[in-house]
């Protein structure tokens, strides 16, 4: 199993310069578009159960404390998987490491489209929380381990366009798969989507240039005196690594609150149908799309590769979305659907940055799955508690009168609104190094 997953060994180098330059393009392409579309294809694995919360409630199947217990069960083994699937990826065949998640994943949805008990949701969504890990670590490998450093913040940026790819599908094609065939086929057309991303990364997606008789891209890989080991170490031990960490979690505590409760809340709060509230949170993961491919490219064309001030830009939209989406109780279609594109374009950037690129940018190459470790593991431990937070609060600011549930959402806003303001602050302590 450990040789299974061990790193590929490097193959002698045998083609002409020329040769070595036109296989390499051909490759590293390769590997970026199914980087890109294998993970946003985990992604609708990973987002299932946010599209049928609401009619697994009115079935009387799971009531919304259950459903936010369940789903940090997949952001608390999420959060461990990512530390210590970040520290393994600087090691392993990310091909094989990526391919067998999404396999599993896809199992794991697969055998929740067939129960209906809170014992087996819960143990199935925290095994696809933990498989879930394989994916990011091995994505960010695989860019350190392709590409230089003078293009790694742009690929980045468009890599990360991944989340929200993965984001639409769900809220889009799964909800329509629902309304028309029950909440059990939300998981059932998860895993069929699964498999097949699991079959293209094995296909297309590829260890490292020395194992396809390429010399390495990046310095850092030439440099045998200092081990993987060391580097991760020295990652460890950086201050500035772990402030992102936690600009990032309050970051996802906001995310999480859109992605996980956000149809929930448009339907609950301002009378949407299932339809149109998932439609509303996928024209943010649409936005999120030009927000997080435009934000590796604006901070290395115009800042010169600073993150600081667009990450404070981004940070403040953010803030001001959420704002808009809460505080304004009626049921506006135009002024909701402005929330979700501001919110799309603001989360989408800091995703990229605060999620991941700012810390990789300050880490050896050697450890940029072990920096994403750590701010993954802040980031989700951080989402699992708002996921339980979040339903316990929803429940329980709810009161049913003449057999109608009657919601008061005035708590939840505090606090979604609050985690986006701590966030923008804690990133601010790293605006010289960053």
């Amino acid at each position: 199993m450990i040789y299974y997953f061990k790193k590929s060994h490097p193959k002698v180098i045998t083609l002409q310069d020329e040769q070595q330059k036109t296989f390499y393009k051909k490759l590293k392409w390769q590997v970026f578009i199914s980087a890109t579309l294998g993970y946003g294809l985990y992604y609708v694995c990973r987002l299932s159960l946010n599209v049928v919360k609401k009619p697994i409630v009115d079935a009387g199947i799971l009531t919304e404390s259950e459903l936010g217990v369940i789903g940090s069960a997949l952001f608390f083994s999420y959060a461990i998987g990512k530390l210590t699937n970040g520290f393994l990826a600087d090691h392993s065949n990310i091909k094989r490491f990526m391919a067998t998640g999404l396999l599993i994943s896809a199992l794991a949805n697969l055998i929740m489209g067939f129960t209906g008990t809170f014992f087996f949701f819960a143990v199935c969504w925290g095994i696809n929380g933990w498989v879930q890990s394989m994916g990011a670590p091995s994505c960010i490998v695989s860019l350190s381990r392709w590409y230089t450093d003078k293009e790694r913040g742009s690929f980045y940026g468009f890599w990360s366009t991944s989340h929200n790819i993965g984001e639409a599908l769900t809220y889009v094609l799964t909800a329509v798969v629902v309304s028309y065939f029950g909440w059990e086929w939300g998981f059932r057309a998860a895993a069929i989507v699964g498999l097949l991303g699991a079959l293209m990364i094995s296909l297309f997606f590829h260890d490292s240039p020395e194992s396809k008789g390429l010399p390495p891209v990046n310095e850092d890989f030439k440099k045998e005196q200092v081990s993987t080991w060391d580097e991760q170490k020295g990652v460890l031990k950086n201050p500035y690594v772990w402030i992102l960490a936690f600009a990032s979690a309050f970051m996802y505590i906001s995310r999480y609150a859109v992605n996980s409760w956000g149809p929930y809340y448009f339907e609950a709060a301002k009378g949407y149908s299932l339809t149109e509230a998932n439609t509303l949170v996928a024209i943010s993961a649409v936005c999120g799309i030009l927000g997080t491919a435009s934000s590796g490219f604006v901070s290395d064309k115009f800042f010169k590769g600073r993150r600081n001030a667009p990450a404070l830009i981004f940070g403040l939209m953010n803030v001001f979305a959420l704002s808009l989406f809460l505080l304004l109780p009626e049921k506006i279609w135009w002024l909701d659907a402005l929330s979700m594109v501001i919110f799309g374009l603001g989360i989408g950037a800091l995703i990229c940055y605060l999620g991941g690129l700012m810390a990789v940018d300050i880490a050896s190459k050697k450890a940029s799955g072990a920096a994403l470790g750590i701010v993954g593991v802040m980031s989700y431990a951080a989402a699992g508690i708002q996921d339980i937070a979040s339903g316990y609060l929803i429940e329980n600011n709810k009161s049913v009168v003449n057999g109608e549930a009657i919601y008061n959402f005035d708590t939840i806003s505090i606090f979604w609104i609050g985690a986006a303001c701590v966030s923008v602050l804690l990133a601010l302590l790293t605006w010289k190094k960053t």
